[in-house]
């Protein structure tokens, strides 16, 4: 999947690779592909302060409606946290 093929839509902001990686597991295990953007940032700067820990989770603009449904039934890593 690329930003070239279809438009890519954050369905949720989380701080560090872990909880990214969970919840992409989730949503591809339920059918939904995804991908990271700030991730890169990560790996240069391993730090989680000042916005550099963040990583966006990005599905297409199609499963945006049920990532987030899908998100908010499990309460996984919600936003609130």
């Amino acid at each position: 999947m690329s930003a070239e093929e279809t438009k890519l839509i954050e369905v949720r902001r989380v701080w560090g690779l872990t909880e990214a990686d969970i919840i992409k597991a989730f949503l591809e295990s339920n059918g939904i592909d995804c991908v990271f953007q700030g991730r890169n940032v990560l790996t240069v700067y391993p730090f989680t302060t000042d916005g550099l820990g963040e990583v966006r989770i990005m599905v297409k603009d199609e499963d945006l409606e049920a990532a987030r449904a899908l998100l908010e039934e499990t309460d996984l890593f919600s936003e609130s946290e």
